[in-house]
């Protein structure tokens, strides 16, 4: 193109003039404020209202003065304008639509070799199929002649495939009356009304390691921010007790140096302690072997470990049905607030703890458990040992 040709086009494109409607206007001031949109629709949206001549735009911008604000090119003003002047405003929002036709890379039968690839016992030595791997083994068997592990990756993701996803979680058995029965226990539990003569309490309990630094933590950007090095030294376990009354946002922390019959015997009689106003004290837990009530008798006088026994109603969750108990999301936030850095000390992961539990109580931060009975005999029908529930 001559230079001569150049002047002109530019000339051309300078003047198409945007004039826009009242509810063209609308609509696009819509779409800069709310709701989600490509960026590309939302920079046109703004190329078109700032080069509005029309009666409602008070302040008209030129081109040069778009350009600067939005930080883009004269050339890519003009053709917005362009589309819009000759092709209308959806065209000049969204641009057009590519024409060109791209030769599918996988067709049905290779995808159909690809799922049943990567659903296969991976190679030995290996534990699953990576997309690399599953990208050279297409070419090993001569299903094609070459493939991208990107292409792999969209072609498993539009069939939700994802054998390189480790996921963990507990199983209940299926149509077992035990596991049942004690699920719409503790569920019809969780529907009392708040009472604080018969309050609620969940108790569960977990490890914590006891990590301590070899080499000083440097201050980061901002501040606040620690950089730790990979090398530590593990100096013990500790085991942290937690109760907590989702009603009423009140929990109870210890830290022992063990997790046996006494420490959680002496774990329980604090509960009774912290509610002492308590008539009756409903408490849900796990079923492990050191939650039984004659562990009272082991630590304490016959006299005292009956009064502590009859204070109590044990609640227990069933096997595989720990998810049940609410101090169980009452530790997860224990442990990501408090308790997720080094510590090498049992004093200093009481201090801590207890700072957090003076915090978390004086917030009256409650449980809102929603899951009900209901709700498990269509969700998870599958336990139950009939077919009526």
């Amino acid at each position: 193109m001559s230079y001569k040709s150049s002047i002109l086009k530019e000339t051309a494109m300078s003047t198409y003039k945007v004039t826009l409607t009242e509810s063209e206007r609308k609509e696009l001031d819509t779409i800069t404020q709310k709701g989600s949109h490509r960026s590309q629709k939302i920079l046109n949206a703004l190329i078109l209202l700032n080069c509005d001549q029309g009666d409602f735009q008070q302040n008209k911008s030129t081109n040069k003065q778009v350009s600067d604000v939005l930080g883009v090119s004269m050339r890519k003003i003009d053709r917005v304008k362009k589309r819009f002047v000759e092709e209308g405003l959806a065209v000049a929002l969204q641009g057009h639509k590519g024409s060109r036709v791209y030769k599918k890379k996988v067709d049905g039968d290779l995808e159909a070799r690809l799922i049943a690839i990567s659903c296969s016992e991976p190679p030995e030595g290996f534990t699953r199929w990576s997309l690399r791997m599953l990208a050279d083994k297409v070419i090993e068997l001569g299903y094609t002649g070459g493939l991208s592990h990107e292409t792999i990756r969209r072609v498993l993701k539009k069939n939700e495939i994802k054998p390189w996803k480790k996921k963990g979680w507990v199983i209940p058995p299926e149509q077992n009356g035990d596991f049942v029965a004690a699920m719409e226990r503790v569920l019809e539990v969780y529907k009392r009304p708040y009472d604080p003569q018969f309050p609620l309490v969940c108790m569960d309990e977990s490890p914590k390691q006891l990590l301590g630094e070899t080499r000083q933590a440097l201050p980061g950007r901002p501040v606040s921010i620690l950089k730790y090095d990979y090398e530590y030294q593990r100096v013990g376990v500790c085991n942290v007790f937690m109760a907590n009354e989702p009603l009423a946002g009140q929990r109870l922390v210890e830290i022992t140096q063990t997790k046996t019959k006494a420490d959680w015997a002496m774990f329980v009689e604090q509960i009774a302690q912290m509610w002492s106003e308590a008539e009756k004290i409903t408490l849900v837990m796990d079923n492990l072997a050191t939650h039984k009530p004659g562990a009272f008798y082991e630590i304490f006088p016959a006299r005292q470990a009956k009064a502590l026994w009859d204070r109590f109603e044990f609640i227990y969750t069933p096997k595989h049905g720990s998810w049940l108990n609410m101090a169980e999301i009452e530790l997860h936030v224990l442990m990501g607030q408090c308790l997720n850095r080094r510590l090498d000390t049992l004093e200093k992961v009481r201090r801590q703890t207890g700072a957090w539990q003076t915090a978390r109580n004086n917030m009256n931060a409650t449980i809102n458990w929603q899951f009900t009975t209901e709700d498990t005999r269509i969700k998870l029908k599958r336990l139950y040992p009939t077919l009526d529930s």
